[in-house]
C-alpha cells in the first residue's frame, strides 16, 4: 500500500495514551457532546413531518413527495459525509467542525423561514449536508483525543449526551403543541431553537477545542503538534497536582495515506465492514425517527397522542447508550455488534404486533434502548476508531455515506410496505434488515477494541 512516512515524530500518540483521566478529558467530552446534543435537525424530522402531513397538508399520504422527506435529507447527509470527511482530513478537526456548524445553522434558519415545501426541501438538503459532515468530524475526530485503553467508554459518553437530542427535541415539540401555538408557527420554532443553541456550541468549539495534535503530527506539522501537546500536559499536571507518567513507548511511524488506500489491503475490509454497520444503523434508526409518529397515527392515535408516545419511547435512547457506555470496552466489538443486531430483529417483530397503548409504549422503549446501544456502538465507537489518523475522517465519512445511500431508497420501500401491510409490516422490515447485517458483521467483522490509534494505523 502506498504511503508517505513522516520521518520526524514527537511521539504524540504515546504521550496522549499515557495521560490519566482528567478535567481536560471531561472538558473535551462536554464541548463535543454539547455540539452533538444541539444539532438536531434530524431529530425533529418526524415531528415536523407529522405537522406538514396531518395538519398543514403540505405533504400528502402515499405521495412521492412524502417519501422524499427522508430521502432528501439523507441525500444531503450522504454528500456531507462523503465530501466532509476528506475536507476534514485536509484542513483539520477544529476548522472543519466550525465550517460545518456554520453551514448547518444557516440551513436550519433557512428552513424555519421557508414559505413553501419546495424551498423547505432545498434547505432540508443543505441541513443534511451540514449535519452529515459535522457528525463525521465530531465522532471520528474525538477518538484522536482520548486514550486507546478506554476510548470506547469516552466515545460512548459522547454519544450518551448527544443522543439526548431525540427525546429532548420531541419533548420540546410536545410542549410547543400544548401551548396552543399555531401549527404553521410550531414547526418553525422547532427549527429555530437548535439554530440558537448551535451558535453557542460553535463559540465553545472556537474557544475551548484545540486542534488534534495527532492530526498535526500526521500532516508533518510536528512543532505545532508538540506545542499543543505540551499545553495539554501542563494543564493536566496542574489539575491533578501530580507529575504525568513517563512515556514508555517508542515513536511509531506516522503515515500519510491517500484516499485510494481505503479500497486496498486491510483498509478495504474495514471499509466494507464499516459501511455495512452503518447501513444497518441508518435504515433502522432513521426509519423509526421519521416514521414513528405517522405509524402511530395509522393505529388510530391522534397527533398529540402519537407525539407523546414517540417522546416516551425515545427515552430508551439515552438509557440504551448509558448501558452501552458501561460495557463497551468489556465485549469484543464484533460480538457486541451481532448481539445488538439480533436483539433489534427480535424486538422489531414483537413491537410490530402491538396495538394497546401501554404495551406499545413499553415495547417501543425497549426497542429504542437496544437500537441506541447499537447507534452508540456503530457511529461513536466502532466505525470512527477503525482508521489511521491521516485517513480517519475520509474512512469514517465514506462509510457514513454508504450508510446513507441505502436510506435514500429505503423510505420508498417503507412507504410501500406501510401502505400495503400497515405499521406492523414496517417493523418486520426493520427486523429483516437487522438480521442480514448481523450475518455480515459476524463474517467480516474486525477487532479494534483497546488498540492505540497508531497501532490501528499500521495497515501495511
Amino acid at each position: 500500500m502506498a504511503s508517505n512516512t513522516k520521518t520526524k515524530s514527537v511521539n504524540i500518540g504515546a504521550r496522549l495514551d499515557r495521560l490519566p483521566n482528567s478535567g481536560w478529558h471531561i472538558k473535551m467530552w462536554l464541548v463535543s457532546a454539547f455540539a452533538l446534543l444541539v444539532c438536531w435537525s434530524n431529530g425533529i424530522g418526524g415531528a415536523v413531518q407529522n405537522i406538514l402531513l396531518n395538519e398543514l397538508h403540505w405533504l400528502e399520504e402515499g405521495s412521492a413527495l412524502l417519501a422524499m422527506w427522508g430521502t432528501t435529507y439523507t441525500a444531503g447527509q450522504l454528500f456531507g459525509a462523503l465530501v466532509g470527511g476528506p475536507i476534514g482530513d485536509k484542513i483539520g478537526r477544529k476548522k472543519s467542525i466550525l465550517l460545518y456548524e456554520i453551514i448547518h445553522i444557516i440551513a436550519m434558519v433557512g428552513g424555519a423561514i421557508s414559505p413553501n415545501i419546495g424551498v423547505l426541501y432545498v434547505f432540508r438538503l443543505v441541513q443534511g449536508f451540514g449535519l452529515g459532515a459535522l457528525l463525521v468530524v465530531l465522532f471520528a475526530g474525538f477518538t484522536e483525543y482520548v486514550p486507546g485503553r478506554n476510548r470506547g467508554v469516552w466515545s460512548s459518553r459522547n454519544s450518551f449526551i448527544g443522543n439526548w437530542a431525540h427525546p429532548i427535541c420531541n419533548g420540546i415539540a410536545f410542549v410547543i403543541a400544548l401551548t396552543g401555538m399555531s401549527y404553521n408557527m410550531n414547526w418553525r420554532v422547532q427549527y429555530m431553537i437548535p439554530s440558537i443553541l448551535s451558535i453557542v456550541a460553535s463559540l465553545l468549539i472556537a474557544k475551548k477545542f484545540p486542534e488534534s495534535p495527532r492530526w498535526l503530527e500526521a500532516q508533518g506539522r510536528v512543532d505545532e503538534a508538540d506545542e499543543i501537546m505540551t499545553r495539554i500536559e501542563k494543564e493536566i499536571e496542574a489539575s491533578t497536582g501530580k507529575p504525568l507518567p513517563p512515556v514508555t513507548e517508542a515513536p511509531k511511524e506516522v503515515k500519510q495515506l491517500p484516499y485510494s488506500a481505503l479500497f486496498r489491503g486491510k483498509l478495504l475490509k474495514r471499509t466494507i465492514v464499516g459501511s455495512l454497520v452503518l447501513i444497518g444503523m441508518n435504515t433502522i434508526q432513521y426509519t423509526l425517527m421519521t416514521w414513528m409518529p405517522s405509524l402511530l397515527r395509522s393505529l388510530g392515535y391522534d397527533t398529540s397522542q402519537s407525539q407523546f408516545m414517540t417522546m416516551f419511547g425515545l427515552f430508551g435512547a439515552p438509557f440504551g447508550i448509558f448501558i452501552a457506555s458501561l460495557i463497551m470496552d468489556k465485549i469484543p466489538r464484533r460480538v457486541m455488534g451481532v448481539i445488538l443486531l439480533v436483539g433489534m430483529a427480535v424486538l422489531g417483530i414483537i413491537t410490530g404486533q402491538q396495538t394497546q397503548m401501554t404495551v406499545l409504549i413499553v415495547s417501543t422503549f425497549c426497542l429504542n434502548t437496544i437500537i441506541y446501544m447499537y447507534v452508540c456502538y456503530a457511529s461513536a465507537v466502532y466505525v470512527p476508531e477503525m482508521w489511521p489518523t491521516s485517513a480517519k475522517l475520509s474512512g469514517s465519512g465514506f462509510c457514513n455515506a454508504m450508510g446513507r445511500v441505502s436510506n435514500i431508497f429505503f423510505p420508498f420501500l417503507v412507504t410501500s410496505v406501510a401502505s400495503s401491510m400497515g405499521s406492523g409490516g414496517v417493523f418486520i422490515l426493520i427486523s429483516i434488515v437487522a438480521a442480514i447485517i448481523a450475518v455480515c458483521v459476524f463474517i467480516f467483522g474486525v477487532e479494534t477494541r483497546g488498540e492505540s490509534v497508531e497501532d490501528i494505523g499500521n495497515v501495511e
